[in-house]
């Protein structure tokens, strides 16, 4: 039987995908959790006051957010959407990841001798709402840079390893195209790197210098913080990033910010599924034992 063509694995052409906004209330709180170690799980404050959802699923969980544009939600349809991201879950589990993460993906290949296909490869991009969430691995093999879009819930995938759990100074890591290989370089087996629960995520600060020109993308225009470049820009390049850049009053305009951010009462309701889905698994794992 055929897939439908969203499940389907598939190298990925264009590199911008819109990152998605932080919420202005919940975001003291959840950043905190990503700035400094928690030693106590028990003690991570909540997401709103007063709730039992960690600020955390913020960033755990980005999946579960439905689409910030009002005039695109739908209550019904994002409820059954999180059913359905559930019943995934409860098969195959998907671990925290950021952009900057290694990954390990084993998916089913009818054309492999063992019917399966694992691919190892740093995570450039993590986007997508529900059930369109995706992410995007980059490895070079033989001196070839290779991409890869996964669906994160396309049924074909049966496990998602995190082989070295960390982030990076931008959400989006596209710029790695134009890097030495060697930022992109990783042994298909590697081993993975375990992560002591209950610590913050680490932070690598590495800032990649990239190749000379030409380049793929004029990445000096979109003001990244991971990457360094030698040459000196034109006139003509700065009064352009002058013009892409956001203009300085946005950052005070509360009421765009509103529109393209999801409320936390929304936010609320949409983790309540995962916190009860998490409840049930550790409940499950607590009798076997």
């Amino acid at each position: 039987m055929a897939l439908p063509s969203r499940f389907g694995i598939r190298l990925i052409s264009p590199f911008f995908v819109p990152h998605r906004c932080d919420s202005i209330l919940a975001s003291k709180a959840a950043q905190a959790i990503l700035r400094k170690d928690i030693k106590d799980v028990e003690h991570v404050p909540p997401l709103v006051p007063g709730s039992e959802i960690p600020a955390s699923y913020r960033y755990i969980y980005p999946d579960f957010l439905a689409l910030p544009d009002i005039k695109k939600r739908n209550k019904l349809a994002e409820k059954l959407n999180r059913m359905d991201m559930l019943r995934r879950r409860s098969v195959m589990e998907i671990p925290e990841f950021y952009p900057g993460s290694v990954l390990a993906v084993t998916t089913s290949d009818p054309n492999a001798p063992n019917k399966t296909s694992r691919f190892v490869g740093i995570c450039i991009c993590r986007g997508g709402n529900q059930l369109l969430s995706f992410m995007i691995l980059r490895n070079v093999i033989d001196g070839l840079g290779c991409e890869i879009k996964y669906d994160l819930y396309n049924p074909t995938i049966r496990k998602i390893e995190v082989l070295k759990l960390e982030r990076r100074l931008d959400e989006q890591l596209f710029y790695l195209r134009d890097a030495p290989p060697e930022h992109s370089t990783f042994p298909f087996d590697m081993e993975a790197t375990p992560h002591p629960e209950g610590l913050a995520v680490p932070l690598n600060e590495t800032v990649v210098h990239l190749n000379p020109f030409p380049w793929k993308t004029r990445w000096e225009l979109y003001g990244f913080r991971g990457f360094t470049y030698d040459f000196l820009p034109s006139r003509k390049v700065v009064r352009k990033a002058k013009v892409l850049a956001p203009l300085e009053w946005e950052r005070f305009d509360l009421m765009k910010k509103y529109r393209v951010q999801i409320p936390l009462e929304d936010q609320e309701e949409m983790f309540k599924d995962i916190l009860v889905h998490n409840c049930g698994t550790f409940e499950k794992k607590r009798r076997r034992r």
